[in-house]
């Protein structure tokens, strides 16, 4: 799941989202602009600014807040990452991403920033413990034609147009803005297979997200806040919540 969001009234976001739980997924938080307070039950506390990710393992459970500062624009996103099966009870952990910790790549004309996995020999402070999850924040000035080719067919890649406006590349092609596409879907090709995204940006240039990781092929059971395997699995967490068990790991 991948939740976006923009805005430059703070009473679209002040609300925020006070303490809930979380189990069986990793939740990767990114701002472009705005500030975010954050704790959790493991006792971590801070914040989250310009150009800085928090990436948290919820595992066998957690309850934590994020709450929204007021500020000029709010812009970024939260990105879930289902855990396999045999990792979702994990112990939880958190992770923050500071700005010195993201690798960026510049090239002529675009801006790639690394927050997990590696592009073009540059590798982030995060690959993914669980799932290796590539993720870029890319920046393109205006009317500049980009290509990646480093998607393996084993892997589904999608992207999140989260400022500017973006086209594929050639002749005719319609620009979108604040667009969601899943490109390639993994393949039963060999994985040294690769597939090749080519696109174009519009004339106030495009920031898009890039992500790509190879899929779990796993049953979900999706409820609110928590994702696990089965019905049963699901059905255990909420009675544990209600029961004051759901936390396995304290202070």
């Amino acid at each position: 799941m991948l939740d976006g969001f923009d805005s430059s009234n703070p009473a679209d976001y002040i609300k925020g989202f006070p303490w809930h739980p979380h189990r069986g997924i990793e939740t990767v938080t990114y701002l472009i602009s705005g500030e975010i307070e954050h704790g959790d039950s493991l006792g971590n506390h801070g914040t989250i600014g310009n150009l800085q990710c928090q990436w948290m393992t919820a595992g066998s459970g957690i309850i934590h807040q994020e709450m929204p500062v007021a500020s000029e624009r709010m812009l970024g996103c939260q990105l879930w990452i289902n855990l396999p099966a045999k990792d979702k009870m994990t112990d939880p952990a958190y992770r923050d991403i500071t700005q010195k910790d993201v690798a960026t790549v510049e090239e002529e004309n675009a801006t790639v920033r690394v927050l997990s996995g590696s592009y073009k020999n540059h590798t982030a402070a995060v690959t993914g413990d669980y799932v290796k999850v590539k993720y870029l924040d890319v920046q393109l000035k205006p009317g500049i034609e980009w290509t990646y080719s480093e998607t393996p067919n084993d892997e589904t890649l999608f992207i999140y147009l989260i400022d500017g406006t973006l086209a594929p590349a050639g002749e005719g092609a319609a620009f979108e803005e604040k667009a969601c596409a899943m490109l390639f879907t993994a393949s039963n090709k060999l994985s040294s297979d690769y597939e090749e995204l080519q696109v174009k940006a519009g004339n106030k240039g495009a920031r898009f997200l890039l992500l790509a990781a190879r899929p779990l092929k796993e049953p979900v059971a999706w409820g609110g806040p928590i994702v696990m395997n089965t019905r049963e699995e699901l059905n255990q967490a909420f009675d544990e919540l209600e029961t004051n068990n759901f936390i396995k790991h304290k202070m």
